[in-house]
């Protein structure tokens, strides 16, 4: 049901948004923006139930919580990044939203060095 209501509200923002951006183009980005923001605030409340049942199963597995917390960040950045690289777009910005995605892609990077570290450390001990 979740997505009927995310539905719902994207249908009417677009609408609202068609009829206000003539007159108004800078009121249909704010819309556009506004409605953007409540989706995302929406799903983030959904999101805690994955990352209590991703915990839960580090927590059994005995997986290295570190590594954990580090991979459940890059997925927030990524989604983060998509976000602010669409609202970038529908402002007419590609060049900006091209930057985020830029930016995104940089940090993510450097965010997973330490588990890029881990990987070769064990390719090391498994080498004779």
């Amino acid at each position: 049901m979740d997505i009927i209501q995310i539905t719902g509200l994207a249908v009417i923002a677009i609408a609202l948004i068609n009829v206000i951006k003539p007159q108004r183009p800078e009121l249909g980005i704010m819309l556009s923006i506004i409605t953007g923001i409540i989706i995302f605030m929406f799903v983030a409340s959904k999101i805690t139930i994955v990352v209590s049942y991703i915990n839960n199963f580090a927590e059994k597995a005995n997986v290295n919580t570190v590594h954990l917390s580090l991979l459940l960040k890059i997925i927030g950045i990524s989604y983060i990044a998509e976000f602010a690289s669409e609202i970038c777009k529908d402002a007419g910005e590609s060049a900006i939203a091209s930057k985020v995605e830029l930016a995104a892609k940089v940090i993510i990077v450097a965010m997973s060095m330490p588990i890029v570290g881990s990987l070769l450390d064990l390719i090391v001990r498994i080498m004779p």
